[in-house]
């Protein structure tokens, strides 16, 4: 009989958690996103402001148009693309934010296959 009074409170406090989401915060500034390839740890470091973004791989930079869909999603766009593949849209979506990082999914918008990472926001 108490695990059945337990339960529904349980419950209760855990719906009543909400991620974090300052996305306004994320807008702008100077960031870093570490990820692994191939069991290699790479860094990408990258600069916003409102309308483009500006990255830095491996020694090359790209620069990239930004189009704001609400504070949480954007749709990035090469500027000067070199192939096919770099042609399409990439869409970034922030699932919430904590201190000076968010956790973000991207995609080739019209897919549904989505990566996920964790983004440091270093300066503004």
């Amino acid at each position: 009989m108490k695990k059945l009074i337990i339960l529904p409170l349980f419950l209760a406090f855990v719906s009543c958690y909400q991620a974090e989401h300052n996305c306004k915060d994320f807008k702008t500034g100077k960031f870093r996103f570490e990820h692994e390839v191939n069991g290699v740890k790479k860094v990408t470091l990258f600069e916003r402001n409102d309308s483009i973004e500006i990255e830095t791989f491996e020694g090359k930079t790209d620069t990239a148009s930004i189009r704001w869909v609400n504070d949480c999603e954007y749709i990035l766009k090469k500027i000067h693309p070199k192939n096919m593949a770099e042609e399409k849209a990439i869409g970034m979506k922030i699932l919430n934010t904590s201190g000076n990082t968010y956790t973000f999914e991207f995609g080739l918008v019209g897919s549904d296959q989505k990566q996920r990472g964790t983004v440091t926001k270093i300066s503004d």
